[in-house]
């Protein structure tokens, strides 16, 4: 099984462009948000870590929100609890699929949580920082001290670019995107 990884900045696009290899995605974003809707077991450690701000179940993204930005500390403990539980789900996603000839992983801190293996094939995601905070911008729930405050937790954007094995220049222009992912995955099963 060939693992790609997609590695950039807060909304470069690497979502969509997961989907477009057309082999199974592991989306951590998505399953931290299935997380708050349906695990009482993260709600019930949520809510002992950071009483002030956790009331209900399911958990709401706004009361996590308000955690993070009342102090970083919440960040952490929320980062402690949620980040366990991804990487079980992500390893559960990985023995799912180990027939597959690829899987794309889709997670914002790939490289900071030492999730990559030697022979994982890094895919940086490049766009103008213009472009990503027009779209930021345009997303429901869209908060800027929260981006700044996640950026701290990410390596230097040249750093991934360095790491990557291929880099992908996202204009969101999809017949452009779409070429450089047919390209790209062409040239990694030409290798396997």
């Amino acid at each position: 099984m060939i693992r790609l990884a997609l590695v950039g900045d807060i909304g470069c696009g690497k979502t969509h462009i997961a989907k477009l290899f057309g082999c199974p995605v592991f989306n951590a974003d998505l399953e931290v948000s299935k997380l708050y809707r349906s695990s009482r077991k993260c709600f019930n450690r949520l809510k002992k870590a950071i009483p002030d701000h956790i009331f209900s179940f399911p958990i709401k993204k706004s009361q996590i929100t308000q955690a993070i930005l009342f102090n970083n500390v919440n960040l952490k403990k929320v980062v402690r609890i949620v980040h366990p539980e991804v990487r079980r789900k992500m390893n559960n996603f990985i023995k799912k699929n180990k027939k597959k000839k690829i899987i794309v992983l889709d997670i914002p801190l790939f490289i900071e949580n030492k999730l990559n293996k030697k022979n994982d094939i890094l895919i940086f995601i490049d766009a103008k920082k213009k472009e990503i905070e027009k779209r930021l911008k345009r997303r429901k729930n869209f908060n800027l001290k929260i981006v700044k405050k996640l950026k701290k937790f990410q390596l230097p954007l040249e750093i991934k670019k360095r790491k990557s094995d291929f880099i992908i220049k996202n204009n969101f222009r999809n017949n452009f995107v779409k070429k450089s992912v047919r390209v790209i995955k062409y040239k990694i099963l030409l290798n396997a």
